[in-house]
C-alpha cells in the first residue's frame, strides 16, 4: 500500500507492520484525507499485534491530519487487538506536543521521539 503525492508520501511495510509518513500533509479537510484514512483503517482491521506509525520524516501535519490520526488511535484503542508505536522526531517542533496528545487518547501507546 502506497500513496505518493507531490508534497508527501505514505507507504506501508508489511514485514514490520509500519506505516511511514514523509513530507508535508496540508490537505483540506477530512474528505482529502480519505485515501490515508482508508489505508489506516485497512491496517487496523487486520488485528495485527503491533502497528507502528513512523512520522520521523513528516515535517508538517495540519489540524485535519491530526484529527485523522486521533480518530485512528481511538479506533485501534477500541478494538483492543493491537499495540501501537508512534515514532517521531525531536527535531520537528510540532511532533513533541501533538504526538504526546495521542498518548492521552491511548495510554498504552508507545511514543518514541528520537
Amino acid at each position: 500500500m502506497e500513496i505518493n503525492e507531490e508534497s508527501y508520501k505514505i507507504w506501508y511495510e508489511t514485514d514490520t507492520a509500519t506505516v511511514n509518513f514523509q513530507g508535508a500533509l496540508r490537505l483540506s479537510g477530512i474528505e482529502e484525507y480519505k485515501p490515508i484514512t482508508q489505508l489506516l483503517n485497512d491496517l487496523a482491521n487486520q488485528d495485527l499485534p503491533t502497528i507502528t506509525l513512523n512520522l520521523k520524516k513528516l515535517e508538517f501535519l495540519n489540524s485535519s491530519g491530526i484529527s485523522m490520526l486521533s480518530k485512528f488511535v481511538i479506533d485501534v484503542r477500541k478494538k483492543q487487538t493491537s499495540q501501537m508505536i508512534i515514532v517521531g522526531s525531536k527535531e520537528i517542533p510540532w511532533q513533541g506536543k501533538s504526538l504526546k496528545n495521542l498518548q492521552r487518547l491511548m495510554p498504552g501507546l508507545t511514543l518514541e521521539l528520537t
